[in-house]
């Protein structure tokens, strides 16, 4: 029998996997899967640890069941290895943006574990900035800190309502970044207000931000703000929210396999992975094609957000 490791943060979404862990063992092992379970620790990359351990031990799946931290710390996990185990999500965090992405349930565990039942996976692209390996975004820049200054105990009572609330704060004390960008087809020099490079359509609870996201083509969306004026800034969020901000002049929106950015001025500038601090650039972005297979509810995300066509898990 094939093994999975469920590899849950048993503090992540009000402590719900813990309550329904059992019968979510049941679910995986009703899929085949002779399954266990281990709890992360306040330990410095504890998901991490343990996603290579039983990547390298055999298991054929390991189930990432927390927020998007604890899947950015099970792919820091795998991604490096040659053999990689298949990847399950379990949704339990703030935002779940990889599983809005991939359609899975958020506010059920138990319904996310049933997505395996429907037999199906795609094979996903996964960042990579130096040596570290990022799922849904890498950004840079005063906005992009959003993600991290927002407390967790906020992010835990509050939800998207709390980075709402930081986001208009921080609105006023924008700082512009002198950075120089290369990507596949071009570069930019000047003042910035953020980068971002996207992996899917959900960024921050947005769908609207990358409306045209593929997920497997091996291709960065990659987003530049030109401009550090308010009243520029404030348009620019007003036409994402409206889903009309490609074309804006002090956008650069653009596709690429890869993505280098550094400062012209020795500042500093801080690297945000997955929401998490990733170290300071210069830093090198690679997007490495159809890396992980990840279970999807393949049957709800759009068809025109995948290049390749579905696994079925029961083809040998």
């Amino acid at each position: 029998m094939k093994r999975a490791r469920i590899i849950y943060n048993p503090t992540s979404g009000r402590e719900a996997i813990r309550r329904d862990l059992v019968d979510i063992l049941d679910v995986y092992e009703e899929a085949g899967y002779e399954t266990s379970a281990f709890a992360t620790t306040p330990e410095p990359n504890s998901a991490m640890t343990e996603a290579k351990r039983a990547a390298e031990a055999g298991f054929e799946l390991l189930v990432a069941a927390g927020g998007d931290g604890t899947i950015n710390e099970v792919v820091n996990g795998i991604a490096p290895l040659d053999k990689r185990p298949m990847l399950a999500i379990i949704p339990a965090g703030t935002t779940n943006d990889y599983a809005r992405a991939l359609s899975i349930p958020r506010e059920d565990p138990l319904a996310a574990a049933k997505v395996i039942l429907k037999g199906k996976a795609a094979k996903m692209d996964i960042g990579q900035a130096n040596d570290s390996y990022f799922i849904n975004i890498a950004a840079g820049g005063s906005l992009s800190e959003l993600t991290y200054s927002v407390p967790s105990k906020l992010k835990s009572m509050y939800g998207y309502l709390a980075y709402v609330v930081k986001g208009a704060e921080m609105l006023t004390s924008i700082k512009p970044m002198d950075i120089h960008v290369k990507y596949d087809d071009g570069e930019f020099n000047g003042k910035s207000a953020m980068f971002f490079l996207a992996l899917t359509n959900s960024v921050g609870g947005f769908e609207q931000i990358v409306p045209d996201a593929k997920l497997d083509d091996g291709k960065f969306t990659l987003l530049i703000v030109k401009t550090t004026k308010f009243a520029e800034i404030l348009n620019l969020i007003t036409e994402v929210l409206m889903g009309k901000h490609i074309n804006n002049p002090n956008l650069i929106y653009v596709k690429s396999e890869k993505v280098e950015v550094s400062s012209t001025k020795n500042d500093k500038i801080m690297i945000n992975l997955d929401g998490e601090y990733g170290g300071d650039a210069p830093v090198t972005f690679t997007n490495h094609k159809q890396h992980i297979k990840i279970v999807a509810n393949v049957d709800d995300i759009s068809p025109d957000t995948l290049v390749a066509a579905p696994i079925k898990l029961l083809e040998k």
